[in-house]
């Protein structure tokens, strides 16, 4: 018997919660801070540019102004969108072929929502379309801590040099994302004896640390909207303060749903008139970057 028939159906929540977590899991930014509860809505947080002093007052003595001020910056909430269309004859399928395309829609939802968290908050780009979002003003490539790749470049060198611009505006690195072709370039690297200099990193697919700082690999460091896309900003790794230097968090997850009728992703072709469902489902994330806490390293932009 067909495990779902009605309109507009809710899935099941155990899908529902395989989305969202797959989602935290799959991203650079989550494998490399944490994610924090928000309510809906623009979120004010408030900050210190300048740590507190302690004063030693004598006996008698006046008691003086601390500089240090207390500010504030917004992190705003981005709705990301993912729908999928197959034929209506899945409505008439039995349970374990309906159960099967579920899990694929599961798998490669969870990937989608992952790249775009990474998207908007690292480029603020629109996965869909590969642009910019240009009324977006908060995201991390907007910082100026930059280190360009020569010809000559040591990886592990222009690493050195990203972490130090960081550490010299008073944040601690505490995470790297880095594009594939970077962590290969590291695993890869040799002294002049052809030893390997960091022969821990296997093949630099699935690093979790480099140089005592937490590592994530995804090939969104260099702007791309799936695996084996030609778009390439020639971002190559991001390397800052990620566990204060981003706020983000998941706002509200939406029904992971299915619609048999209307036109609900607004491609002209309506769902009853072409025999097909969609199945949709919706997250809103918020995030605030504080771009100064972080460096990019690049290759050069012709």
């Amino acid at each position: 018997m067909p495990a779902l028939t009605t309109s507009d159906t809710t899935l099941p929540t155990q899908i529902v919660d395989g989305i969202v977590e797959k989602a935290k899991t799959g991203s650079t930014i989550a494998a490399l801070s944490s994610q924090e509860p928000m309510r809906f809505g623009d979120v004010t947080m408030v900050t210190f540019d300048d740590d507190l002093t302690a004063e030693f007052i004598e006996e008698g003595g006046a008691k003086s102004d601390d500089s240090a001020k207390p500010g504030s910056v917004v992190a705003s909430p981005h709705k990301a969108v993912v729908n999928f269309r197959t034929s209506d004859e899945f409505l008439i399928a039995d349970e374990e072929y309906q159960l099967g395309i579920l899990d694929k829609f599961e798998e490669k939802c969870a990937r989608a929502l992952a790249r775009g968290l990474d998207l908007g908050a690292y480029f603020r780009i629109n996965p869909r379309t590969g642009n910019e979002i240009t009324s977006w003003t908060n995201y991390l490539n907007a910082t100026t801590n930059r280190v360009e790749i020569t010809a000559t470049s040591a990886a592990d060198l222009d690493f050195e040099a990203g972490a130090g611009l960081v550490i010299g505006d008073g944040y601690a690195p505490t995470g790297v994302a880095f594009d594939p072709t970077y962590a290969w370039k590291l695993s890869t690297a040799r002294y002049n004896d052809g030893r390997k200099k960091y022969p821990e990193l296997g093949l630099g697919v699935d690093i979790s640390s480099f140089e005592g700082v937490r590592a994530s690999v995804s090939s969104t460091v260099s702007g791309k909207a799936r695996d084996g896309d030609a778009t390439d900003n020639k971002v190559r790794a991001i390397i800052g303060n990620y566990e204060q230097g981003i706020r983000w968090g998941v706002q509200r997850t939406f029904p992971f749903r299915m619609l048999e009728f209307g036109d609900p992703d607004n491609t002209g072709r309506d769902l009853a008139g072409h025999n097909e469902v969609l199945f949709r489902a919706e997250v809103i994330f918020a995030w605030h970057v504080f771009v100064d806490q972080f460096a990019v390293i690049e290759d050069k932009v012709a």
